[in-house]
């Protein structure tokens, strides 16, 4: 989701959310290796039902990876993903379900955040290209030794990874393959589940998975107590994970660590940026160090547990006396609304609100303030009540000023600090302006001075007079080692370094000014090209604004709910534009339907991209005599809108005509190889089950005799309880075949004797206007309840698993005891006994040592880790 530092601000907050994984390596015994057995116990303590694996967020890294050398080829990049699929599957190891999905057509509202995403990677790539020729010829002129250039057309376009694309073709030929396998070999595959959602099949990963466990719920022989785990590191995987309110929630994701190094992309090696590379060969480090560079160790990852997010917002949100019935479960839902506020793929957040100021917390506490007046909750199983909402956004826009003021103080003050901290730096870097000479100059270790000092009290009055006239002197130094005049190169690279000084302190340019009054007027006049007396274009604005906000919630609580709405702006309005909106409709058209994938490429592709696309639809990107030209401009500008650098800002790219395009595509539809029609199809998704798993009999029995074209309903029994309808799959290799390997890798070897069954599945179809109840289900089984707060005179009783967080009334109950954190996922984990790797209690511990707290302590507080999040004593883990 489009919230910077989102999960940093979270994590940082509630810092009991995350625990380290414990992670088994295959063993090397001489010159074998031995994989891990993923069917035994896993080494967490704790066994997950259900895996689901948002399939971007490893594709990207994998392909084209910021930390470590980029893989030579398309063989490479499927290798590497099929590994690190299997390091999540080892680590997690579920028992009845693993669900694959790759981002597919994604909604409209979506698609106009692609676009700019894309549009921004042709640019940069561009101009990275310009600026790297540009440094070469420098340096070469100079005489450096730089490696090679690459060769043109090596370059690997990150754009490729859109749905409709050759490449994401053959990836979900390749994960086809890589399912039949494991299947086959993996004892851990071999009684689970496999639901393949590839690139065909229209939604966006994250919310196609969300779909199957909505749907899930709501069935009749659905487990309540199933224990998921969804792998994904983008923060709106942990607001969907909220939304469905299931009590055993869990989100695996890499280890955050700021300030990775990474390698200069002119000479290859660490230290430093492009634009600083000087060209000289690598400084080694030691006798042998002709090595290549060496990156980071291998990424560890960390579970983010949503039952003791669910724990911190239970006591953060909790309201007392008030008119209407407290619900934890309405209340959490609210929360999750007032965050799109802060950010999100589908809409600009609002100017007044940025994560780094705590604006979720002062959107909590306004809504707080203003419960009572709203008569009840924002929001309900997805659908918004615009009238409350309008208190909310009226009492943020009575603050609006002062926030924004406050603002530029902190920035002002932000730069004193750093002017300040650099100007240390650079003194510190220039070493002392004086040094002691005669019988008090320093000596090199193990040598002593060559005369013993005859005068000390003499000598050391001369030091201190010629330090005092070494520190009043600005230009000489002292008695002492006298500096030299710099040559022409270190003037050279002094003006350089002047240079670049001014450039980074040199605030971005804003006409705005958010901070001195007529903020607004300058706003929209800058931002939408309107005069200030055109109050009915302001409130258009927001009214368009608060239809998103219905949008999104809607999209994360019932699914998508029209495929054809957007936002029509690239900025959000003020809170205090938020004017008569209770009456504004809170429905969306329905039976809409997603572009098509090429249809999409054309609407979020820039010309630089357009190798992916048939050549016939290429041409619409380039001809002057296009009628879409316009859609496709060759350079564009970015406003910084009052940021300091260029991935902060918004692309002011036109928005694309939905008929306009589609009209223009009309005329090279008929240009369509069978192959492009096939991948321009809308797909389903494929079910996989091994010999061995109970439902094997029944899907085999479907290709058997006539096929039924409207498909069968799952029988539940087989299936752990999953419904669904199910087909035969033409493309589907039976029991005994042999399975064609679609790399040439000497490890990727064809699969004899098949005994893996592939089907095309859906999952179960509810009416148009049927509504996924926004509530924990009534059969879920938890340890224990709740009792909390009881100073406020009742007993407050919450459904819940297992407390991880201190209670607030522990040492009044327990007098004299210590409170004994949960290091793991059971209370007893500990991690303390032979047969337990303690490697990620070791690195949850030493995250937390040696971080200060108000209190005045130093080191490690076991209590302080797991105190309520509004103690000032608050651990958090390593990296922040």
């Amino acid at each position: 989701m489009g919230v910077p530092a989102f999960f940093r601000w979270l994590s940082k907050k509630y810092p009991s959310i995350l625990l380290h994984c414990v992670e088994e390596k295959p063993k090397e015994v001489g010159d074998e290796t031995i994989p891990v057995d993923t069917s035994q116990p896993n080494p967490n303590d704790y066994e997950f039902d259900n895996l689901y694996l948002d399939m971007n967020g490893i594709i990207h890294p994998c392909c084209h990876p910021e930390d470590k050398p980029a893989p030579k080829n398309e063989n490479e990049m499927m290798v590497l993903i099929f590994e690190y699929i299997d390091r999540i599957f080892s680590i997690v190891r579920p028992r009845k379900v693993l669900y694959m999905a790759i981002d597919g057509v994604a909604p409209r509202a979506k698609m106009n955040q692609q676009r700019s995403r894309r549009f921004r990677a042709s640019k940069e790539i561009t101009e990275k290209i310009e600026e790297m020729a540009r440094l070469r010829s420098e340096l070469t002129q100079k005489g450096c030794d730089l490696p090679p250039e690459k060769e043109k057309g090596e370059h690997f376009d990150s754009n490729c990874i859109t749905p409709g694309t050759p490449f994401m073709f053959r990836l979900a030929d390749c994960l086809r393959y890589y399912i039949h396998d494991r299947i086959n070999t993996d004892p851990g595959w071999q009684n689970i589940k496999v639901i393949l959602s590839d690139a065909n099949v229209p939604g966006e990963g994250e919310h196609k998975i969300m779909d199957y466990i909505r749907r899930q719920r709501d069935q009749p022989d659905h487990d309540p107590n199933t224990k998921h785990c969804l792998n994904g590191a983008d923060a709106d995987l942990i607001m969907l994970g909220l939304a469905t309110h299931e009590p055993h929630f869990t989100i695996i994701r890499e280890e955050f660590k700021p300030n990775k190094p990474r390698s200069c992309d002119m000479c290859g090696q660490m230290g430093h940026e492009m634009k600083d590379c000087t060209g000289l060969p690598k400084e080694k480090v030691g006798e042998h160090d002709d090595g290549p560079v060496m990156f980071d160790s291998e990424q560890q990852f960390i579970f983010l547990r949503l039952n003791i997010l669910r724990e911190y917002l239970e006591r953060e949100l909790l309201m007392t006396n008030l008119p209407f019935k407290y619900d934890f479960e309405r209340s959490l839902d609210d929360w999750v609304f007032m965050c799109f506020f802060v950010g999100n793929d589908f809409l600009p957040h609002l100017p007044s609100l940025e994560i780094r100021e705590n604006a979720i917390d002062r959107l909590i506490k306004l809504y707080k303030n203003c419960v009572r007046r709203t008569g009840g909750y924002l929001t309900d199983s997805g659908v918004v009540n615009l009238s409350r909402v309008q208190i909310i956004m009226q009492e943020l826009g009575e603050v609006e000023d002062e926030i924004f003021k406050k603002r530029r103080n902190n920035e002002l003050e932000f730069q004193r600090r750093n002017k300040e901290r650099k100007a240390r730096e650079k003194r510190f870097s220039q070493g002392p302006r004086w040094t002691p000479g005669g019988q008090f100059a320093p000596q090199a270790l193990g040598q002593s001075h060559s005369s013993s000092v005859s005068n000390p009290r003499q000598e050391a009055y001369k030091g201190r007079v010629d330090a005092m006239q070494s520190m009043m002197t600005k230009d000489e130094p002292g008695k002492g080692t006298k500096r030299s005049a710099p040559d022409s190169d270190d003037t050279e690279k002094t003006e350089k370094e002047k240079e670049k000084e001014e450039e980074e302190e040199k605030e971005p340019e804003d006409e705005v000014k958010l901070w001195e009054d007529g903020w607004k007027d300058r706003y929209y006049k800058s931002k939408f090209d309107v005069d200030k007396d055109d109050i009915e274009f302001r409130h258009n604005v927001a009214r368009h604004y608060v239809t998103g906000l219905s949008w999104v919630l809607r999209y994360y609580y019932q699914g998508c709910a029209s495929w054809k709405w957007y936002f029509p702006y690239h900025y959000a309005p003020f809170a205090s534009d938020f004017v008569n909106i209770s009456d504004l409709p809170n429905d969306f058209e329905k039976h809409t339907n997603p572009f098509k994938p090429l249809e999409q490429l054309m609407g979020v592709f820039p010309a630089g991209s357009k190798k992916h696309l048939p050549l016939t639809w290429q041409t619409l990107m380039f001809d002057p005599e296009s009628p879409i030209i316009d859609f496709y401009p060759t350079d564009f500008r970015i406003d910084l809108n009052g940021k300091k650098y260029a991935w902060q800002g918004v692309a002011l790219l036109p928005f694309v005509d939905e008929k306009r395009l589609l009209k223009g595509l009309e005329t090279v539809y008929s240009d369509l190889t069978p192959e492009e029609v096939f991948r321009n199809g809308r797909g389903k998704d494929r079910l996989f089950v091994g010999k061995r798993h109970p439902a094997y009999s029944f899907f085999e029995g479907l290709y058997e005799g006539e096929r039924s074209e409207e498909g069968v309903e799952v029988n539940p029994s087989l299936t752990h309880g999953m419904a669904g309808r199910v087909w035969c799959d033409d493309k589907a290799t039976m029991s005994g075949e042999t399975i064609k390997s679609p790399l040439p890798q000497p490890e990727m070897k064809d699969i004899l004797d098949n005994q893996c069954l592939c089907i095309l599945y859906k999952d179960p179809v509810y009416d148009d206007d049927h509504l996924f109840p926004s509530k924990v289900l009534p059969n879920a089984k938890f340890p224990r309840e709740l009792h909390i707060l009881e100073t406020y005179g009742f007993r407050l009783t919450s459904r819940m698993p297992e407390r991880v967080l201190k209670p607030e009334d522990f040492d009044q109950r327990n007098r004299g005891k210590s409170w004994m954190p949960q290091l793991g996922f059971q209370k007893h984990s500990g991690y303390r006994g032979d047969r337990k790797d303690s490697s990620a209690a070791n690195r949850m511990l030493r995250g937390s040592m040696g971080r200060g707290n108000n209190q005045g302590g130093r080191g490690w507080n076991r209590q302080s880790m797991y105190k309520s999040h509004s103690a000032p004593s608050l651990r958090y883990p390593r990296g922040w």
